[in-house]
C-alpha cells in the first residue's frame, strides 16, 4: 500500500516522554507506513538460541517507531488511526522470560521458540512442539505520549494507549486514542504474527512488521480511555473446530485467570504429550482469557478458550 509518509526503525525510543522530538509531522488525513523492531529491540533474531535469550537486555525491549506530530492535535481531542495494512517479516519468536508473563512462579526456567512462516500466504506457522498456529499480524503497542513530564516505561500499558497488546488491532480496525499533549506525538511498534487474548506467558510471536495508517483528528472527543472498532469477525481464523475450555471460579479474577490457564496446560500435556512450558507458550499465542461471569457474587468465572484447529 502506497502511503504518504515512511518512516523507517531508526527512528524508534524507548520510553514515553513528551519531550521526545517528532521523527515527522502531517497534518490529518495522512497516511504512514512505519517500520518497526521486534519487541527485544532486535537483540533476538531468526537464528537466535536460548543463550541469547539469556543476555537480553531489558533496557532495550519494546521499542517503538515515531513520534509522530499530528497538526491540530491538542489536549481532549481523539486521534482516530486506522490500520490499514501489515506486512509481517516472516520470522518470530515466543519465550518464556523468568519473572515474567501469568504463571511465573511455576515457570522459572528460561524457554524460546523460534518460529518461521510464508509472509505472504500467511498460511498457519509450525509450532516445533506440535500444532500449527493461524496467523493474524496487529500491533501490540500503539500509543501517544503522556502529558505527565519525564521518561516512562513501554511496558504497562496506559490511558493514552501504549502496550496495550490486544489482538484485535489488526488490519482494518480503527482506533480512537485520547490526546494529552499538543501533537499528540503518536509511536507504534511490538508487532506480533499472533497472539491470544490475554497474552499469558508474557510473549505473543513477537514478529517485526511494517504497519501502514491513517490518521484522522477528532476535536473535543475527551475520551476517558481508548476505544476501536473492527471491520469483522474478530476468531474466524481459529473457530473453525470449536473449542477446548478449562475454568477457573473463585473470587479473585486472577486467581481464577491462573487456574483456567493452569487447567489447559495439564490438558494439552496430557493429551498432546507436550512439555509444561511448550503448552504454555502455545496458550500465549492462541487461546484466550475470558471473564464468563463477574455479577454471581462472591464468585467470578474466568474461562480458557483453546482452539483445536492449532493441534486436529
Amino acid at each position: 500500500m502506497t502511503c504518504t509518509h515512511t518512516i523507517h526503525s531508526r527512528h524508534c525510543h524507548h520510553g514515553w516522554d513528551n519531550k521526545n522530538t517528532p521523527a515527522l509531522r502531517i497534518a490529518p488525513g495522512e497516511s504512514i507506513s512505519f517500520d518497526t523492531v521486534d519487541s527485544s529491540g532486535g537483540q533476538l533474531s531468526a537464528r537466535s538460541t536460548l543463550a541469547d535469550l539469556a543476555v537480553l537486555d531489558f533496557s532495550k525491549v519494546n521499542p517503538v517507531t515515531g513520534p509522530v506530530y499530528i497538526d491540530g492535535a491538542e489536549p481532549g481531542d481523539a486521534v482516530k488511526v486506522t490500520l490499514l495494512e501489515f506486512g509481517p517479516s516472516g520470522w518470530g519468536w515466543t519465550a518464556n522470560i523468568p519473572g515474567f508473563g501469568l504463571l511465573a512462579d511455576q515457570f522459572k526456567e528460561p524457554a524460546l521458540h523460534i518460529w518461521s512462516y510464508d509472509a505472504k500466504a500467511l498460511t498457519p506457522a509450525l509450532y516445533g512442539p506440535g500444532g500449527r498456529v493461524p496467523l493474524k499480524p496487529f500491533c501490540g503497542t500503539i500509543g501517544l505520549a503522556p502529558a505527565e513530564p519525564g521518561l516512562h516505561s513501554v511496558v504497562p500499558p496506559r490511558r493514552m494507549g501504549g502496550n496495550l497488546d490486544i489482538r484485535d488491532l489488526a488490519a482494518g480496525a480503527e482506533l480512537y486514542l485520547p490526546v494529552e499533549v499538543k501533537g499528540a506525538l503518536f509511536s507504534v511498534g511490538d508487532t506480533h504474527a499472533a497472539q491470544g487474548d490475554g497474552e499469558v506467558c508474557g510473549t505473543a510471536i513477537e514478529s517485526p512488521c511494517t504497519v501502514a495508517a491513517k490518521f484522522d483528528l477528532i476535536k473535543g472527543a475527551n475520551l476517558a480511555f481508548p476505544r476501536f472498532t473492527t471491520p469483522g469477525p474478530v476468531t474466524r481464523h481459529l473457530d473453525m473446530k470449536g473449542y477446548e475450555v478449562t475454568t477457573g471460579v473463585g473470587p479473585d479474577l486472577m486467581a481464577g485467570a491462573r487456574a483456567a490457564v493452569s487447567g489447559m496446560i495439564e490438558v494439552l500435556g496430557k493429551r498432546y504429550n507436550m512439555a509444561a512450558v511448550d503448552a504454555y507458550m502455545l496458550c500465549s499465542v492462541c487461546g484466550d482469557l475470558r471473564i464468563s461471569e463477574i455479577v454471581d457474587m462472591p464468585n467470578w468465572v474466568v474461562s480458557f478458550y483453546f482452539p483445536r484447529i492449532v493441534l486436529e
